[in-house]
């Protein structure tokens, strides 16, 4: 049988007008708030499709896909360097549903030229993931099989010697240019937008020499390609036969994180959100068989280690810039 008001108490009453009153105390759109995420994400590769770079964030969207619950959609915006995927999504509202790879290149071409970002201010980092392993490779019919011989043939021949690269401003054309410093060389640098335009180029015979990742290891194996010399701290464990740059003589050592940007601004609570399913593809298998292929090493980095690795980088980067002689004009 239903209550009547006269039978309730006081304390009834008071009760349930709080209930009542309660939903009206909640700040506006409480209850239609969403939880992140709760719909598709885009997550930009700045390269084009088909290279390493595009194959390893596709696998890596896959992961986080899995990891989230909804879509990581790949979407490719290759050229100038790899820095506009953090040219796009600078302007994005910072609610997590847009983000980019992070290259190495971002830190460096702002003090090469205008941008419209500063890599610092402008993104949230929210975590580092994988890096590069790049090479100096030549096509098998060049008429040197080492690098010591490269150098020797390009003081032979002052300025006659092309090498292309993944774009101006990258890592495997600043690496060469300081290596050619170092070796006292001149070398003719032919940009690319990528691993997917500079592979066919030297494979159809438009150059002899490339700077790059190891992605062209099949064409190595096949004997189409030789690698010279890795970029690297140490030998690649792929390839333990190539000896490094700085071991065959030349102080240069060129390794490259990337990870995972957002815009600035970012709910800390989404960035934790997006830090944790992303670390969390480290340890997805077929992630790791992507990885292998690609001859790409796990750099982890945390949000607060990535920041740091950020400011830091982007202060190495403006020396680095300035000492080749490559900072744009004031």
């Amino acid at each position: 049988m239903p209550i009547r008001p006269d039978q309730l108490n006081r304390r009834q009453v008071l009760t349930a007008a709080a209930a009542v009153a309660a939903p009206a105390l909640l700040p506006s759109g409480a209850f239609a708030q969403d939880k992140f995420p709760s719909r598709a994400i885009t997550l930009i590769a700045p390269w084009p499709a088909g290279g390493a770079s595009d194959g390893v964030m596709r696998a890596i969207a896959e992961s986080a896909s899995r990891q989230l619950g909804v879509p990581v959609v790949v979407e490719n915006k290759p050229g100038v360097g790899g820095t506009l995927g953090a040219s796009a999504m600078v302007g994005a509202k910072p609610d997590g549903y847009t983000l980019t790879q992070l290259p190495l290149g971002i830190y460096r071409l702002p003090h090469m030229q205008k941008m419209p970002f500063d890599p610092v201010k402008d993104i949230t980092h929210v975590v580092g993931l994988v890096g590069y392993t790049f090479a100096i490779t030549c096509t098998a019919d060049a008429p040197f099989k080492t690098i010591q011989e490269m150098v020797a043939y390009a003081k032979a021949n002052p300025g006659k010697l092309e090498y292309g690269h993944t774009g101006t401003g990258t890592t495997p054309h600043l690496a060469v240019e300081e290596f050619s410093e170092k070796a006292g060389i001149q070398l003719n640098p032919i940009p690319y937008k990528g691993s997917a335009e500079l592979v066919p180029a030297i494979l159809g015979g438009h150059i002899r020499v490339m700077s790059g990742t190891l992605d062209v290891a099949p064409h190595v194996d096949s004997g189409k390609l030789r690698f010279l010399a890795t970029l690297g701290s140490q030998r690649n464990k792929a390839y333990p036969n190539v000896p490094t740059v700085k071991e065959s003589g030349w102080d240069t050592i060129s390794e490259s994180p990337f990870g995972i940007g957002a815009p600035a601004g970012m709910d800390p609570a989404v960035t934790k959100v997006l830090h944790d399913a992303f670390k969390k593809t480290l340890e997805d298998p077929k992630l790791q068989e992507a990885l292998d292929k690609f001859y790409m090493p796990t750099i982890y980095m945390s949000t607060a280690e990535y920041t740091a690795y950020a400011e830091r980088t982007f202060k190495a980067e403006k020396a680095t810039v300035e000492k080749l002689g490559l900072a744009k004009k004031s």
